[in-house]
């Protein structure tokens, strides 16, 4: 009895886990807690510390605090790394601001939209889905096989590699290419 007792404990503790990591799943090695909000959440992030970077460059902070909902797509360190390494550090100086916020919002889509949602979107859409950002561009959501793909306004693409990481104000999807408005 005392084994089957230690046993049910272990794999209640094994469960609770699996299940919390599920709820708060992992990225850039840090748990992402659906309580704490997109910039909270987001500063943990080793793989996203040039994005934090750009968004406090910007003055975004207070306002991806705020209660939202958001949808973000938030590419990495990587995504950033394909642009030209001169293309961030321009857009990260003070002079350029309003560039960069405009390309910070482009990632940025009012309401919570699941990786369900945008697939639903999809399917009602004959293939595509057109998303208005924050920025007032248009980003397309379509399929490709099981992936979920953005396209820019200027041909480029991303891939959903990471989706529905859920905060208390909204849901980031984590991208691995950064889109770009007109």
């Amino acid at each position: 009895m005392k084994k089957w007792t230690a046993f049910v404990f272990a794999l209640s503790i094994a469960l609770s886990s699996v299940v919390a990591s599920a709820a708060n799943p992992k990225v850039g090695g840090a748990p992402m807690y659906a309580n704490k909000n997109i910039v909270e959440n987001a500063v943990n992030s080793k793989d996203h510390t040039t994005l934090v970077a750009a968004v406090k460059a910007a003055g975004l902070v207070d306002t991806l605090e705020g209660a939202g909902p958001f949808t973000v797509f938030a590419p990495t360190n990587e995504a950033f790394a394909k642009l030209p390494q001169s293309a961030v550090e321009d857009l990260l100086k003070p002079e350029n601001k309003a560039a960069l916020v405009k390309v910070l919002t482009y990632h940025v889509v009012a309401g919570r939209l699941t990786a369900a949602d945008l697939k639903k979107m999809i399917a009602s859409g004959n293939g595509k889905a057109e998303l208005k950002t924050v920025a007032g561009g248009t980003l397309t959501a379509s399929m490709s096989g099981k992936k979920l793909v953005l396209t820019d306004e200027k041909g480029g693409t991303s891939t959903i590699t990471i989706a529905n990481v859920m905060q208390s104000n909204g849901v980031i999807h984590v991208i691995d290419s950064v889109v770009m408005p007109n």
